[in-house]
């Protein structure tokens, strides 16, 4: 483990999961994580943003160095519990992704809550998907609330016979809106970023009086029979550890084959701050050659 991850994990405890206890506004959670981005997740050389719209959705894309303009690209939800977060805010992190893979990133701008309750948000991912999987093989991702996004967007896809994207990959995902899992309760005072005591109000301004156990907003109670490859990553002291270890459990049940990666001692969504911690970077390494591997083959190789 690298020397910046206790120092780290100790700026995100004091200063983020403080205000992440105590703020009320939304806009004020917007607002802070814009911040945050724009200080710490700065872009790689030579990466190049543009935006453009797929069925209604603004998109945002990010091409790393010597990525292709042709062939599959990643289709990336961001995550922020569905309140907050935006392509922007993600962007590095998908242009360093893109540099590693070769292939560009899509950034769907989908309505969050509380002004765009449940299913939105889905709606938005699910339409997005439709037109670029129109043109393209997609490779699916997200991260926390935009990993379960992700997920239940998979799972969408596979029950209406929908073009199935090459493969999924998820950090730190939200999968279970009912919020069962032991880790919630465990890993509450071990966790650095999420204050467990605000998720279930957190799920209630995305939610409004939808079912949290409705897999359109929790796919764990999802089906994935068919799924393409799934390769998800949790840190061990995340209160949402659970929520990777089930889902992964229950799309081996469908039949599905899962890479599950649980780190020890990283805070949530830590490959976000790459290259200012390495085993962010060393993460980025690591699923990007698991993507190249469900990439089809080219002629001659």
């Amino acid at each position: 483990m690298s020397l910046c991850r206790p120092l780290l994990n100790l700026a995100l405890r004091l200063r983020e999961k403080r205000f992440l206890a105590k703020v009320e506004d939304p806009q004020q959670l917007r607002d802070r994580f814009e911040q945050v981005a724009r200080w710490l997740f700065w872009p790689p050389k030579g990466c190049h943003f543009s935006t453009a719209v797929l069925d209604g959705v603004p998109v945002t894309w990010a091409r790393g160095a010597g990525a292709s303009e042709d062939g599959p690209a990643m289709l990336f939800l961001h995550g922020g519990a569905f309140v907050f977060g935006s392509p922007r805010t993600h962007r590095a992190m998908l242009a360093r992704l893109s540099e590693r893979t070769g292939l560009p990133a899509c950034l769907p701008s989908y309505r969050l809550a509380p002004e765009h309750r449940f299913p939105a948000a889905l709606e938005d991912a699910l339409s997005a998907y439709i037109a670029l999987s129109a043109q393209r093989d997609v490779i699916l991702g997200g991260d926390s609330a935009g990993g379960g996004l992700a997920l239940a967007l998979l799972a969408e896809i596979l029950k209406h016979g929908l073009r199935k994207p090459l493969a999924v990959f998820c950090f730190s995902p939200l999968t279970d809106l009912t919020f069962s899992g032991a880790s919630i309760k465990t890993n509450a005072k071990a966790e650095v970023v999420l204050p467990a005591a605000r998720t279930g109000e957190l799920a209630t301004m995305y939610l409004g009086d939808a079912n949290p156990s409705d897999p359109r907003a929790s796919p764990l109670f999802a089906r994935f029979a068919g799924a393409p490859p799934v390769w998800m990553t949790v840190g061990d002291t995340e209160i949402l550890q659970d929520d990777t270890r089930r889902m992964a459990e229950r799309l081996r049940e469908d039949g599905g084959q899962v890479t599950e990666v649980i780190a020890r001692d990283l805070p949530h969504v830590w490959p976000i701050f790459s290259p200012l911690l390495p085993e962010a970077t060393g993460t980025l390494d690591t699923l990007a050659d698991w993507i190249k591997c469900r990439l089809p083959k080219t002629g001659g190789s």
